[in-house]
């Protein structure tokens, strides 16, 4: 998400410190290299290019933009292993190009510059002690499956015409699409002859294949009738690379919750049964930080009467705990959430948790609820009630579908409160639509054998059959 103008000020009015970095526009790519390294390891930040001061700030801005580009993305690969970030911002402040290179927190690994580990402390980048090096370690656990490679796997199983639709997604900061690909982790070139093959990561994101490669990456999608599973329900298991999956599991979701409208005053409101963002920040964190050597197991998903309930396979990553899950940072999978970030489908800085609170407060439902298991993560939604009384929310699911249009939906509503409707009723609700076409909406229901029509002439009402 690009800095608004009036947090670009506050950055730049700060010194620099733990998170925050200056650099001038010549500078030497291993210093680069050293800093991004030391942020990583530690909370990340922001480093700003084309800035000289290290008390206060004196913005010098970029006359090459393109050259400190690559000399950024030259300072990612150097990294042991190579840092997976988003793509460099360029701003302007004050009429002066500035380049922001965003370390975010929460990395999985422990990183290193030429062997030489590394840890920002305060304004400077030191070199970690033993026991700080270890204690890193043994918190982030140097997960790396996503950037191995599998047996016997060749390039020719990435999917051309994906890559090249995620190569347009990010425009010209991509650069070419090996170096791309190479930077974000979904490939790796062998030592020993040069030959690029692509690894887990690359083929749960752009692979042909991927039930086959991956059993365990689908999506299973359950909508029960009632309060605990049943014989009756709905399913749909989703098998695709991870952005396509997203995608037609929210469309799934979307489709099978409750939706509805209630009237106030004149004025109709639509709801559905969950926050329509929750419901994406569950699904897409699931996706996104499930740990994919978990064979045999997918996500899966089930929509009650009263609950959306998401589990994933593995358990909390690194330092993460129930009680300290909002506050705290960290990918499992860093290369699964940039892409994905790229395209759109979740905040890299990773406050996924906050805003599900947020969006549930918002619909005045219940906080959502974290568990783990024994061998993986439950996240809990509540949904709006069930009960529906005269004056409270109208589930108006069955009347979408059978094709009504909003004045007869809000006609409905409004018969679900006052028991009958008139034609002034209809006109001063839509002031704005013609007599001849009410007329023809109130016939059309009672065709459909959704009113009755009683009396003649200007005695004429309806009620709902």
């Amino acid at each position: 998400m690009p800095i608004a103008p009036d947090d670009l000020d506050e950055l730049l009015a700060q010194p620099e410190g733990q998170c925050l970095a200056f650099l001038r526009e010549r500078f030497k790519v291993p210093v680069l290299s050293e800093t991004l390294v030391a942020l990583a390891n530690a909370q990340g930040g922001t480093v700003v290019i084309g800035v000289a001061g290290r008390g206060r700030s004196r913005v010098e801005g970029l006359s090459d933009v393109e050259a400190v580009r690559e000399a950024v993305l030259e300072a990612t690969v150097t990294c042991t292993p190579p840092l997976v970030l988003p793509m460099p911002e360029v701003v302007t402040h004050a009429e002066a190009t500035l380049m922001l290179v965003t370390i975010p927190p929460g990395l999985p690994h422990v990183y290193s510059l030429h062997g030489k580990y590394l840890q920002r402390q305060g304004m400077t980048n030191q070199p970690m002690m033993a026991e700080a090096l270890q204690r890193l370690l043994n918190d982030r656990g140097n997960v790396d499956w996503e950037r191995q490679v599998p047996d016997n796997t060749t390039m020719a199983e990435l999917d051309e015409g994906k890559i090249a639709d995620y190569i347009n997604r990010l425009g010209p900061a991509a650069g070419d699409t090996t170096s791309l690909l190479l930077r974000r982790g979904c490939t790796t070139r062998s030592t020993d002859d040069g030959t690029e093959r692509p690894t887990h990561a690359g083929l749960l994101l752009f692979g042909r294949a991927i039930e086959s490669r991956f059993p365990q990456a689908e999506i299973t999608l359950v909508q029960y009738t009632g309060l605990e599973p049943s014989d009756e329900f709905e399913r749909d298991d989703i098998r695709d690379t991870l952005p396509e999956a997203v995608r037609r599991a929210e469309r799934w979701l979307l489709d099978h919750m409750r939706k509805g409208s209630r009237m106030v005053g004149l004025q109709r409101e639509d709801w559905t049964q969950f926050p329509l963002a929750a419901v994406r920040e569950t699904l897409v964190n699931a996706v996104a930080h499930r740990d994919y050597q978990i064979r045999g197991e997918g996500i899966r998903i089930a929509i009650f009467a009263d609950r959306l309930e998401c589990y994933s396979p593995g358990r909390l990553p690194g330092h993460v705990t129930l009680e300290n899950l909002v506050a705290e940072r960290f990918s499992r999978n860093e290369t699964l959430v940039q892409v994905l970030a790229d395209w759109g489908l979740i905040e890299r800085l990773g406050y996924g948790i906050d805003r599900m609170i947020h969006q549930m407060a918002e619909a005045n439902l219940p906080p959502p609820t974290f568990r783990e298991t024994a061998a993986g993560f439950l996240v809990v939604l509540q949904g709006q009630p069930i009960a529906v009384t005269s004056s409270g929310p109208v589930d108006t699911s069955d009347w979408l579908r059978q094709g009504l249009n909003e004045r007869q939906i809000a006609m409905l509503i409004h018969l679900q409160e006052h028991r009958r409707i008139t034609n002034r009723d209809v006109q001063d609700m839509t002031p704005e639509v013609s007599p001849e076409t009410i007329r023809r909406d109130l016939a059309d229901l009672v065709e459909r054998g959704l009113l009755l029509k009683v009396g003649e002439r200007r005695a004429t009402y309806y009620i709902l059959k």
